[in-house]
């Protein structure tokens, strides 16, 4: 299980990486290897803005049915289209193509709120 550097971490098990313009959020490693197999994405609409912790999607597995909750407030700017018919990519590669949605954050303050790589490493082995 991969934990990746230069990302932010939240304890519901998603990862936000900060881009140009947007930030880009995907759940960890750790989420997708206790879901499973994921066999369908249910995400967003494009330009639906989110407080800090809302439910903004749901994975299904093979095993469970899992919300997914915003890292940080503010608005879709994209999602990644690749995943309706393409769930597995969340569990083939869940920092790059299994990315879930881009966000135009309303408060660049909450990244500080967040865990770094090495204090989400805590975090997972404690769990």
């Amino acid at each position: 299980m991969s934990v990746k550097d230069g990302l932010y971490y939240s304890e519901d098990h998603e990862w936000v990486r900060e881009e140009e313009d947007c930030l880009v959020i995907g759940v960890t490693d750790f989420a997708q290897e206790e879901l499973g197999d994921i066999v369908f994405v249910e995400l967003p609409e494009v330009e639906e803005e989110f407080e800090k912790n809302d439910g903004f999607g749901v994975l299904e597995s093979v095993k469970a049915v899992s919300d997914t909750f915003i890292p940080v407030s503010g608005k879709i700017l994209e999602v990644n289209e690749n995943l309706i018919d393409n769930p597995e990519l969340i569990n083939d590669d869940p920092y790059g193509e299994g990315w879930l949605i881009k966000v135009d954050p309303a408060d660049d303050s909450e990244l500080d709120e967040l865990l770094s790589a090495e204090e989400y490493a805590e975090f997972i082995e404690e769990e």
